[in-house]
């Protein structure tokens, strides 16, 4: 039998008349080319959800396009852009909404404070997106790790304070016709923290963060509150979800803070 007479049990009508919400592939990892806030082309590795609605009536999706529309041509956007891939799962499914969640390692090249010398630093994005009735909505969500230094323990101690790396997660939507780049939350982060991370750090460098992070320290509420009032203040930003998880070096516990805001 060929292909073409081959039956088609996706297409074949379900009586049971419910809808799903979102149907299609989960946890597919793909190359990606994420162009960057200066236009410089990232090669990365994606990992895609990708999902359509499916009508009450149809019986079934067609997993097999999700892949294809990866493998047609290079998988390239920024964040700007990104929905135009959710428009193409919309149109090859045949569907009114698509939904994409999009999961990837964002590196960045960073001069060490004192000595200069380069290094690549890593960051974990996600890029959520949502395609419905025409109407896209795009959502990124970044964790930034730096250094925060406990302002109590530099209080009370007659030399030295404890510190911790801390994870700053900051997943915001940008308003209608702005453009909200991934390098700009993650300067927002890291110009907020009681200092930033390197990958490589030589002596001098060492003792520059080291005294940079004692001159600004910062409680978990610190964080989040100075964040969170730039947040406040960037019209281009319609939401936000702004949080700090600080993995205590003296407790086996982390300290923790949220905010977020629909403006």
């Amino acid at each position: 039998m060929s292909a073409s007479n081959l039956p088609d049990t996706q297409n074949k009508v379900d009586t049971r008349q419910i809808i799903i919400d979102k149907v299609g592939i989960k946890d597919i990892s793909h190359p990606i080319t994420y162009i960057d806030r200066d236009g410089n082309r990232m090669p990365t590795i994606g990992n895609f959800t990708m999902t359509v609605t499916l009508p009450e009536h149809v019986k079934g999706t067609h997993m097999s396009r999700f892949i294809e529309i990866l493998n047609n041509g290079p998988c390239e956007f920024n964040s700007s852009n990104f929905d135009r891939i959710i428009n193409k799962v919309r149109e090859k499914l045949d569907s009114e909404t698509a939904h994409i969640t999009l999961e990837f390692p964002f590196f960045r090249k960073k001069k060490a404070p004192s000595s200069g010398v380069e290094s690549m630093m890593d960051y974990q994005v996600t890029l959520y997106g949502m395609l419905d009735k025409g109407e896209s909505d795009v959502m990124m969500k970044v964790v930034v790790p730096v250094t925060s230094l406990c302002p109590c323990s530099k209080s009370i101690s007659k030399y030295g304070a404890h510190n911790q790396r801390s994870h700053i997660t900051i997943k915001a939507k940008a308003n209608k016709g702005e453009v909200l780049y991934i390098e700009d939350l993650i300067d927002l982060a890291e110009r907020k923290a009681s200092c930033e991370l390197y990958a490589i750090l030589k002596r001098d460098d060492e003792k520059h963060v080291t005294e940079r992070a004692y001159d600004n320290p910062a409680f978990v509420e610190d964080l989040v509150r100075d964040i969170a009032v730039e947040l406040n203040n960037d019209k281009k930003i319609g939401y936000y979800r702004l949080e700090s998880e600080n993995f205590e070096s003296i407790h086996n516990h982390s300290a923790y803070a949220l905010i977020e805001n629909q403006k």
